[in-house]
């Protein structure tokens, strides 16, 4: 069993069987969690869930475009046949002044790149995309707002900080969408991918998928074995990556588990 799929599937039963019952902006009442977390060696393993089949593909096209493309226009993600935006995308074409919007705005990336390269025990490696001037004019507050980096031992390691974790839909993209962010940034800088830490402030499941979750969780002593995440190795540059140069080896899933959307 992989090891994603044992501490994803441990939250969720927590929160079934202990969640706090509310309602929320969504109209949609959750049972919620605080203070959930998850850690990885991505040495050990890539985490992706098997026990229900987690869209990679997609996954990486929402990385890159807010990581690489450091961009807000989901336009641009529709074109890589992505939509997992288009219910926040505003009539100008985007999604206002969030997400790759506040990476571009401050070079973060580039800023964390050259400090990796020249300062590798710097304590202050901050990717943060929650700029309280911009909340306002965002279409959505980013829910994975910021990463924390730190090299040991020529690894690297990540933690990721999620205000709002939407277990059934969001979590599963974002665990493995940043795992692949480390082998990425890893690759740039050469250091090998180390801890991958996820930490989740307001985890929750919603009413309307708790069936599926109960039916996933039902599917835990059937989970396989974890696949690799292949790079292609001719790439080095992290603006270079194109969503083909980023594969999954051997992903072995137990099918879909169909979800509605809250917006």
């Amino acid at each position: 069993m992989s090891i994603a799929d044992t501490q994803y599937l441990q939250i969720v039963d927590r929160i079934l069987q202990h969640g706090y019952y509310a309602n929320n902006r969504t109209g949609v009442p959750t049972y919620k969690l605080p203070h959930q977390i998850m850690q990885f060696d991505l040495a050990e393993e890539f985490p992706i869930l098997t026990t229900k089949f987690v869209a990679f593909k997609t996954a990486v096209k929402e990385l890159l475009w807010i990581w690489q493309l450091q961009s807000n226009d989901v336009r641009e993600l529709q074109r890589m046949n992505c939509h997992v935006w288009d219910e926040w995308m505003r009539p100008d074409g985007t999604i206002g002044k969030a997400y790759g919007y506040q990476i571009r705005k401050y070079k973060q990336v580039d800023t964390l790149l050259h400090t990796l390269r020249t300062d590798p025990q710097n304590r202050r490696m901050i990717v943060s995309l929650w700029n309280i001037e911009d909340l306002p004019d965002m279409a959505l507050q980013p829910c994975a707002y910021q990463t924390l980096w730190d090299v040991t031992d020529d690894r690297l390691n990540c933690m990721l900080i999620q205000r709002s974790g939407d277990m059934g839909l969001g979590v599963p993209f974002n665990m493995t969408q940043y795992a692949v962010l480390v082998h990425l940034i890893a690759r740039a800088v050469g250091l090998q991918p180390g801890l991958f830490t996820h930490v989740i402030n307001n985890a929750h499941i919603y009413e309307n998928h708790i069936e599926a979750l109960k039916t996933q969780l039902a599917r835990r002593e059937k989970a396989v074995k974890a696949p690799t995440l292949l790079l292609n190795p001719d790439i080095a540059d992290f603006y270079q990556f194109t969503p083909d140069d980023i594969q999954l080896d051997n992903y072995v899933h137990l099918g879909k588990l169909p979800m509605e959307v809250a917006v």
